[in-house]
């Protein structure tokens, strides 16, 4: 089962770093943009949706990624003095009650999408030569489908969460907060490191006499 998980992360993990480079023609593109349009005076209007696209595609590529780095907005400084179990529990409950009926209703609806603008060939008309449209309309549906696979991953760690009463390793991905330095500072120094940090206390009167 470790195994299984462990290779959702991989595939959600490959697909939000293949991705990422999307920043870079974006970068490309709109630096190209602001050069022909300032400086030689021609500009593009089909950029403006081309621009829009690149986002989007990157935003939802890296949805599952996020969710297997567990990178998404969430209460840490409540969350994180919650027991597993209780963390478990919640996580659980909040992917039955929201999660996958928004992420089926994405995916479904993204393939109609896709569908129909296939079918219309559809292009941008913010211009005479727009980019297409359907490709991006593509990534809709195939962006659904990856985070839905997370999230059974994410789901099926909640289960086996709450069976040990410990959350499954995962890979290790750089944090946003710190949990552990964060109760530290909230509860105070750990009570090993005042132990090591007192100094010897004086002989009581007599002793030693």
């Amino acid at each position: 089962m470790q195994r299984l998980l462990l290779g959702i992360d991989w595939l959600s993990t490959f697909v939000g770093q293949a991705a990422s480079w999307l920043i870079i023609a974006l970068t490309l593109m709109i630096s190209y943009e602001v050069f022909s349009r300032y400086a030689l005076g021609t500009p593009h209007a089909w950029v403006f949706d081309a621009s829009n696209m690149l986002y989007g595609a990157l935003f939802m590529l890296a949805g599952a990624y996020t969710l297997a780095k567990r990178g998404h907005v969430r209460g840490d400084i409540l969350y994180g003095f919650l027991s597993p179990r209780m963390q478990a529990g919640i996580d659980l409950l909040l992917y039955l009650a929201f999660f996958f009926p928004g992420v089926i209703a994405l995916a479904w609806a993204g393939i109609d999408f896709f569908e129909v603008s296939l079918a219309q060939n559809e292009h941008s008309s913010i211009a005479a030569d727009g980019p297409p449209i359907y490709p991006f309309k593509a990534v809709i549906p195939v962006a659904g489908a990856l985070l839905l696979l997370q999230g059974v991953a994410e789901t099926i760690r909640c289960v086996l969460c709450l069976r040990s009463g410990s959350w499954p390793l995962r890979e290790g991905d750089v944090e946003e907060v710190d949990v552990d330095k964060l109760k530290e500072m909230v509860q105070g120094t750990p009570t090993a490191e005042l132990a090591d940090a007192a100094p010897p206390r004086d002989n009581p009167p007599g002793a030693g006499r």
